[in-house]
């Protein structure tokens, strides 16, 4: 056997044979020769046929990731083809007029797995979701650089305990520049016609989710005159969208106060006045118990909660916590009124994310009518044969009476 031929078993033979790009540690994977880091491996079954070429990452649950399902090499024309491949798929399908941020590279999505790259204006991010891309970080910055020539090219490190981390650090710095001339503090980045400020050094995330594009611009078109209600507000991008979409009044709703303040900062530099509309800072489940005190009603209602959140009151979790914030917030909109929540939860799918919407409508004693399924845009694709691609949730429904 050759030093870069690794068996699989059965269980394996057959998922890759249905497409699917992870191969997960077992006991065939426990008993492979001691693989480095990034070592680019030939995949067989027990009788030696070859099945895939794929890169090691030897500590991870996902032991092996499928590069290609022929023998390649991963060098600098194989990495060239599939990155110019995944530009050409934004540049002819995906809408982005007045967008410059969005997803340049979706990891198995676009054949490269376990590796995004996002585009912030003249700058580029790169994360590795897989250790196995370490050692060919040089080559993938050469690459981009030669490509694109931005002025700059970051990369964000994922920190294994993401859980406690969102509670505490969002003033944590997890990017660093790899080359190229460092970006602003806040560096401006257009959406949709919009301006936001991102961070490329600080916190787990740049502070704009850039697979909600076209989710924010769908609202754009729903709120002229309307009071928005959006909770878990975050930096504000879907409140800066309502409101300068001609919403009559904006109220965002968020536990940290560091990112209330940013998200004020965006309406500013959208020249939209931040004291014309409301910001709450608190945990939503408690802030949606004071406005129904207070009589407070919303034509919509927006919810796009973190997959866990860990601020220091309560911990939020898709499973069940949806339902509880849902019946929570179904009294403050009217009949007719609209209920839009999402999920970025990637162990949930569809079917039961619409049951946890049916459990909080019943508790609620309200209707809730689907009038509009979505997920995430052109720039953020899938295979058919990995589920685990197709994660964004985005339903908007309607209230009806019970």
């Amino acid at each position: 056997m050759h030093s870069d031929q690794r068996i699989v078993g059965p269980e394996t033979v057959q998922m890759l044979e249905l497409g699917h790009p992870w191969i997960i540690s077992d006991s065939h994977t426990k008993r492979w020769p001691q693989s480095k880091l990034g070592q680019v491996v030939s995949l067989t079954d027990n009788k030696g046929r070859f099945l895939a070429t794929a890169l090691v990452d030897p500590q991870d649950r996902i032991v092996a990731r499928v590069l290609a399902r022929k023998p390649v090499k991963l060098d600098q024309a194989w990495l060239k083809k599939r990155l110019k491949a995944a530009f050409d798929l934004r540049g002819q399908h995906a809408d982005l007029g007045d967008t410059n941020a969005y997803r340049l590279v979706n990891a198995e999505g676009d054949g490269i797995p376990g590796l995004t790259v996002d585009r912030y204006g003249d700058y580029l991010m790169v994360q590795l979701y897989c250790g196995g891309w370490r050692p060919h970080l040089p080559l993938i910055t050469q690459v981009l650089q030669e490509l694109l020539a931005p002025k700059g090219i970051y990369e964000k490190t994922r920190p294994q305990k993401t859980r406690e981390l969102e509670a505490s650090g969002e003033s944590k710095r997890y990017g660093k520049l790899l080359t190229g001339t460092a970006a602003p503090e806040r560096l401006e980045v257009r959406e949709n016609g919009l301006n936001f400020l991102v961070s490329m050094e600080q916190g787990l995330n740049t502070g704009l989710f850039l697979d909600q594009r076209a989710n924010r611009r769908e609202l754009m078109a729903r709120v002229q005159e309307k009071r928005v209600l959006n909770l878990f507000s975050y930096t504000g991008a879907f409140s800066v969208a309502a409101a300068a979409s001609g919403a009559h009044h904006v109220t965002s709703v968020d536990a940290s106060p560091s990112y209330t303040e940013w998200a004020r900062n965006n309406f500013g530099i959208n020249r939209i006045n931040p004291k014309r509309h409301e910001f709450i800072v608190g945990d939503c489940l408690s802030v949606l118990a004071d406005l129904a005190n207070q009589g407070k009603r919303y034509d919509i209602i927006l919810m796009d909660p973190p997959s866990f959140s860990t601020t220091t009151k309560s911990r939020f979790t898709t499973r069940g916590g949806t339902s509880d914030l849902v019946a929570a917030a179904l009294p403050l909109l009217p009949e007719g009124g609209l209920l839009i929540t999402s999920s970025n939860h990637q162990k949930l799918d569809l079917a039961d994310y619409l049951k946890e919407l049916r459990r909080a409508s019943l508790k609620a004693g309200s209707e809730l009518r689907v009038i509009s399924l979505s997920s995430q845009p052109e720039d953020f694709p899938y295979p058919v044969t990995f589920p685990e691609g197709r994660y964004l949730k985005y339903v908007v429904s309607v209230k009806g009476a019970h």
